[in-house]
């Protein structure tokens, strides 16, 4: 979902991340806040020219519904393609705060295996890359990936890799987002 950009008055003190860097920051309440993104169950917000993540639970400090990613449950029993098939749906929901386009649509999930681990329980093992190497919101994007990864039903553990080989290029955006972000 695209969101026009909103001015609004933060309503409490709100948890955020700096974008690009990472560092965990308090937006006080009373500030100024322009919404510049809201995708994935997450904000984008710039306060006084400096842009931040915000997560969707915190989303009343914006005035909004807090946002609660559900746990998904299949109509009958847990198998390892509709755990893959979920994972990829989840995937598609996270996105890097600064653009407007899902981690799988960027190129940055290199892998996403589904193992068995019981009955029907299973371990997801993703490899993942940045656009930049030096991106401070890494671990921020990946640890939202493993835990909208973690709300599949019959998910037992995920673990997510960071990797850099092979290096990301824009040709691993996919047609659609090229198009999206005027690259084509």
């Amino acid at each position: 979902m695209s969101f026009d950009r909103q001015e609004v008055v933060v309503n409490r003190d709100l948890p955020a991340v700096t974008v690009p860097y990472g560092s965990p920051v308090t937006i006080e309440e009373g500030c100024v806040a322009l919404i510049t993104q809201q995708l994935g169950g997450s904000y984008t917000v710039m306060v006084e020219g400096n842009l931040y993540r915000v997560e969707g639970v915190d989303g009343d400090a914006l005035g909004f519904e807090p946002e609660v990613v559900e746990e998904s449950r299949p109509e009958g029993p847990v198998t390892q393609e509709y755990v893959q098939e979920e994972a990829w749906e989840r995937l598609s929901t996270c996105y890097d705060p600064e653009i407007p386009v899902d981690i799988v649509n960027l190129g940055l999930v290199y892998r996403c295996d589904v193992k068995p681990a019981g009955e029907e329980q299973y371990d997801i093992e993703m490899d993942m890359t940045l656009t930049a190497p030096g991106c401070g919101m890494g671990e921020f994007i990946a640890e939202d990936a493993r835990s909208k990864l973690k709300t599949i039903h019959g998910v037992r553990d995920v673990h997510v890799d960071l990797v850099w080989d092979p290096p990301w290029s824009r040709e691993m955006i996919s047609e659609a987002a090229r198009l999206q972000m005027g690259l084509l």
